[in-house]
C-alpha cells in the first residue's frame, strides 16, 4: 500500500479490528425464535429495527422489545444480549500493537457502526485482554454511530469527521470491510482500501514502518 501523502487514517472496527461472525448472532436468535424466523441483518442490509437502533433512534430495551415483537422471541435481556453480542469475537494483539505504531505516525480516528450494547461487550474486550485504557484510548476520537445518530454508508459521517477535525480528503484514508461504504467514502473524495477477507490490516501495513 503506497501511504505518499496519507496523514490521517480512519478505521472502521467490525472485520478490520475486532473479529466478527454475524451468523453466530443469526444462528442464536434463530435458537429463542419461537417460529424459528430469520432475523434480518446481515452486513450488507438490515431491517429498521436495527438501523433505528444503531442511529441511536431507539434505546436498549425498545430493541429487545422490537426483537421480542418482530421474530417472535422469548428470552430474558440477558439472553437476547448474550445472542446480540455472539457475533463479537475477539481482537488479536498484533492489531492493537499496529495501531498503536501507525498513532505515532498518522492522525487515527475509527468509525463504527455499533450499538450500546456491543459497545458494553467490545469494550470488556478490551478490558480483559489488553493494558491499554479504552479502545478509543487508540485514536484521536472514536466515532460510534448510536452516539452521533448517523452511519454509514451516509456520507454525512464522513463529512462530519473531516469537518471537525479539519482533514483533507486527499490525505484521508479510510479503510473497511463493507464495499457500500468504501463506495460512499470514494465518492467523498477519501482513498481507501476495502479490507476484503482475509486480507488484515497488519498485512495493508506490513511495509508501513
Amino acid at each position: 500500500m503506497d501511504l505518499t501523502g496519507i496523514k490521517n487514517i480512519i478505521f472502521d472496527l467490525g472485520g478490520v479490528i475486532i473479529n466478527i461472525k454475524i451468523q453466530q448472532s443469526l444462528d442464536a436468535f434463530q435458537k429463542l425464535s419461537k417460529s424459528g424466523k430469520i432475523i434480518e441483518f446481515t452486513q450488507a442490509k438490515q431491517s429498521k429495527l436495527f438501523d433505528d437502533y444503531e442511529t441511536g433512534r431507539i434505546g436498549d430495551d425498545e430493541f429487545r422489545a422490537g426483537l421480542r415483537q418482530l421474530y417472535d422471541i422469548e428470552a430474558t435481556d440477558e439472553q437476547i444480549d448474550e445472542a446480540w453480542n455472539a457475533l463479537l469475537l475477539d481482537i488479536p494483539q498484533e492489531r492493537i500493537a499496529l495501531l498503536q505504531e501507525l498513532g505515532k505516525k498518522y492522525r487515527l480516528f475509527l468509525l463504527s457502526n455499533t450499538n450500546a450494547i456491543h459497545l458494553v461487550a467490545f469494550s470488556k474486550i478490551v478490558t480483559d485482554n489488553f493494558t491499554i485504557p479504552s479502545l478509543d484510548s487508540l485514536f484521536e476520537k472514536a466515532y460510534y454511530s448510536h452516539l452521533i445518530g448517523q452511519r454509514k454508508p451516509d456520507a454525512i459521517v464522513f463529512e462530519q469527521i473531516l469537518a471537525q477535525h479539519n482533514l483533507e480528503r486527499s490525505e484521508t484514508l479510510f479503510i473497511d470491510d463493507s464495499i457500500q461504504h468504501i463506495e460512499s467514502a470514494n465518492k467523498v473524495g477519501l482513498k481507501t482500501i476495502f479490507l476484503e477477507p482475509p486480507l488484515t490490516i497488519n498485512q495493508v501495513f506490513k511495509n508501513a514502518f
